[in-house]
């Protein structure tokens, strides 16, 4: 029998059996680490690596000083430089990039740094430049920069804001007009969590949103508004006649969808048709991206390479594939200017430029490189974009494509030589199997990106994709660019006609394609942790060359059910204290609401994964309102009061388990108190019940203070009244004790039914509010 040596255990000695398996994996990793150093194969990663500074930045509780991150990344800078020759050169360089990006982003903010309105306005006087205009389905809006400005009481002066005015009455951009004005700060996001809409418009200059009080009024300009504000107007009028004479040809969503995918202007498609297309995975078509630029240069690029070849002096001493790349180039730059160079679009942009320049220097196109470049440019140039969901969702598909052209994808589809109907029908067979595989992946790429900004996805878009692209491709796109050749000429009607029949297709499949039974899967929204590790993921399936690149599977893999564990809450409470949304004993979310607010409850249900709209009437079951608040019931039977008056406050405080009050509380109040007051500095709250107590988060947490997101001045808000825990609410996430020993008490008493649940169903006040008008892009 084998013994043990003498002064060995058996831990050692299984350590020692283990040492060849160690170090077999030890030159596994080696190996594949070796693998992925080959030349260019650290490009790619310097946009992965730039973008994750700039989310650094962002998650930043106050603001950097941008010098300092500046001085810290070029110092970064110069330690990778010195190490350019060691083996520790890529990751020196990756943590450089980093900084980098953190430094970008911080001087780009700095650079935009405008004021913000903290609180709402009311009779402004205002004068100044249109810069720009939008027509919506029922309103209009443009962006006016301020020349001077009156308000009732002192605030900082504003430089650029965006107002709402009722249809068709937007004045031209370019003109200088005055008006009057009521103001609100930019809307904050409507829940913890949610999209960061203020954000987006202090990146665009605009401090302040609102609507229009009486009449516009056009008054000569005291002086020149400057070669941007002309350049502007100048596009905003090319724009305008297109638009118009569309309008003359075609109505209804078939003008909207054309000139949206002419101009980029698409907030006059109608809600139904709207949501058909996003449902159906068609959405993509109403954004100006890569799609729509890859048409446009193909389209432009083949004609020209056309007509050139009918001249055989060209063909013989020309490279007439160079001359049309070039003119493809200048009609791609075109119709990014005429479309508004909105995110995706620079991106679709820049990589159509990459490529057809390529083509002019005898390069290959489409590869990593050029993906990084163009990542690099937008990041470098707009570090805003990166949190954007359509640069997200639109590099993530062009990823995806690239990585699929890059494992062999003409080569997939190579058929064997034939002649006559059989090579014909093996060209349309293949040309189906790439679009199908193309949607396919892209819209693997792009689908956890909608789950979380959109918290649907859709289960027929190949489909949908495969029914109507091939006649937007040889159709729609095609006929708009022949439109808009003609238009000076006075021939563009039969064109805008011919549209319109590619148009009415896609919207029919769009319809039906929605229609189907499982078409959109709702999902309630998580955190941002899923999205990481998905994004992380992917990169690294998609960049990596060796086995390593499995990892980005198991990745995706754990990203899935995390996201889908994500804890709902149990009560939602808006910004202005107004509306309350609070889960029943169904599992599904009831609305009690003082005022309407269609977009608020809309984010709210999708972000609950709840598919019904803001104006289902079973949003409104088990809720009694009368004149004095509105009262329901949580899954347990506790009681949820949105008072609206005194009387009621005093009743609901001894009733309800939760009281959401614009008034103050007396003392001795038993429920767990949200005052308007503490909102205001809290924004949105989202409450859990743990035991007997709530756990909060909140919108703005009060170490949290970022230059698109200001405070109201504490005079501005009424002073704290300490008695009540509610105050203490600020906390991002906090367990929160009842306000007195007999809290238990009054809870087991607010199981008796309020007064206001005795009320005839006459009486009741269903929450089915409208959209809102103003409603954030």
């Amino acid at each position: 029998m084998r013994t043990w040596p003498a002064g060995a255990s058996i831990t050692t000695a299984r350590l020692g059996a283990l040492r060849p398996h160690g170090e077999a994996l030890w030159d596994w990793l080696r190996g594949c680490v070796q693998a992925e150093r080959g030349p260019g194969r650290l490009l790619p990663w310097l946009p992965v690596a730039l973008g994750a500074g700039i989310a650094l930045y962002f998650t930043a509780d106050h603001e950097p000083i941008a010098f300092v991150a500046a001085l810290t990344a070029l110092a970064l800078a110069a330690v990778a430089f010195a190490l350019r020759h060691h083996a520790l050169f890529a990751l020196a360089v990756l943590i450089a990039a980093v900084a980098a990006g953190f430094t970008v982003a911080a001087l780009k903010t700095a650079r935009v740094a405008h004021p913000v309105l903290a609180q709402p306005l009311f009779g402004v006087a205002l004068k100044g430049f249109v810069e720009g205009r939008e027509q919506r389905e029922r309103s209009d809006r443009f962006v006016l920069r301020i020349t001077h400005m009156e308000a009732p009481r002192s605030t900082s002066s504003l430089q650029r804001v965006r107002l709402s005015v009722r249809k068709g009455t937007a004045p031209a951009a370019g003109s200088f007009v005055e008006l009057k004005a009521r103001l609100t700060p930019p809307m904050a996001p409507l829940q913890p969590g949610g999209y960061d809409f203020a954000r987006d418009l202090y990146f665009q200059g605009i401090g302040a949103t609102g609507w229009v009080l009486g009449a516009v009024t056009v008054k000569p300009a005291p002086e020149s508004g400057g070669l941007a504000l002309r350049y502007a107007a100048t596009l905003q009028g090319i724009r305008d006649a297109i638009d118009a004479r569309i309008r003359i040809v075609l109505e209804g969503d078939r003008r909207a969808i054309a000139t949206a995918l002419l101009t980029g202007r698409r907030d006059a498609i109608s809600a139904p048709v709207n949501d058909a297309m996003f449902i159906s995975g068609l959405g993509h078509v109403l954004s100006i991206s890569g799609y729509h630029m890859a048409v446009v240069a193909g389209v432009v690029f083949f004609a020209v390479r056309a007509l050139l070849a009918l001249l055989p002096a060209l063909t013989v001493w020309g490279p007439i594939k160079k001359y049309a790349a070039g003119a493809a180039l200048a009609a791609a730059a075109f119709y990014l200017a005429l479309s508004g160079a909105e995110v995706a679009t620079q991106r679709s942009f820049l990589m159509t430029a990459v490529v057809l320049i390529a083509m002019m220097v005898d390069r290959q196109a489409i590869t990593f490189r050029t993906l990084a470049i163009a990542a690099l440019i937008v990041l470098l140039l707009a570090p805003e974009a990166l949190v954007h969901p359509s640069f997200q969702m639109s590099f993530a598909a062009t990823l995806g494509l690239v990585a699929l052209v890059q494992l062999g994808l003409p080569a997939l589809f190579a058929s064997p030589d034939q002649s006559g109907t059989a090579r014909a029908a093996l060209w349309g067979a293949r040309e189906i199997a790439l679009l199908a595989l193309a949607s396919l992946v892209a819209g693997l790429a792009t689908l956890p990106y909608a789950a979380y900004h959109f918290h649907r996805v859709t289960a027929y878009g190949v489909l949908a994709n495969l029914l109507a692209m091939p006649v937007v491709s040889a159709l729609v796109m095609p006929a708009g660019l022949l439109g808009l050749v003609a238009m000076p000429f006075g021939f563009d009607t039969v064109f805008w006609r011919i549209m319109a029949i590619g148009i009415e297709w896609l919207v029919l499949v769009a319809q039906g394609v929605a229609a189907l039974p499982g078409a959109v899967g709702p999902i309630a929204a998580f955190g941002v942790g899923p999205l990481l590790v998905v994004t992380l993921g992917l990169v690294t399936l998609t960049l990596q060359r060796s086995a390593l690149r499995y990892l980005g599977v198991v990745l995706i893999v754990l990203a899935v059910p995390w996201a889908l564990a994500a804890e709902r809450p149990d009560i939602v409470i808006g910004g202005d204290g107004r509306q309350v949304a609070v889960r029943g004993a169904d599992g599904r979310l009831r609305l009690l609401q003082d005022g309407q607010h269609g977009f608020l409850q809309k984010v709210w249900l999708a972000a609950d994964g709840d598919g019904r709209s803001a104006s289902e009437p079973s949003l409104g079951a088990g809720v009694s309102c009368d004149r004095d608040g509105c009262v329901t019931a949580l899954a347990d039977g506790r009681l949820v009061a949105l008072s609206k008056t005194p009387e009621a406050v005093a009743e609901d405080c001894h009733k309800a388990a939760v009281l959401v009050t614009r008034h103050p509380a007396p003392e001795g109040c038993a429920a767990y108190v949200i005052e308007a007051d503490t909102l205001r500095r809290t924004g949105a709250q989202r409450l859990r019940s743990v035991g007997t107590s709530w756990q909060a988060s909140v919108v703005h947490p009060p170490e949290r203070d970022r230059p698109w997101a200001p405070r109201a001045p504490l005079s501005a808000i009424s002073s704290a009244r300490t008695k009540h825990p509610a105050d203490r609410s600020t906390a991002s996430s906090a367990e929160r004790e009842p306000r007195s020993p007999t809290a238990q008490g009054e809870r087991a008493a607010s199981q008796r039914p309020s007064p206001r649940s005795q009320l005839s169903p006459a009486a009741r006040t269903p929450a089915s509010p409208p959209v809102d008008d103003d409603e954030p892009d």
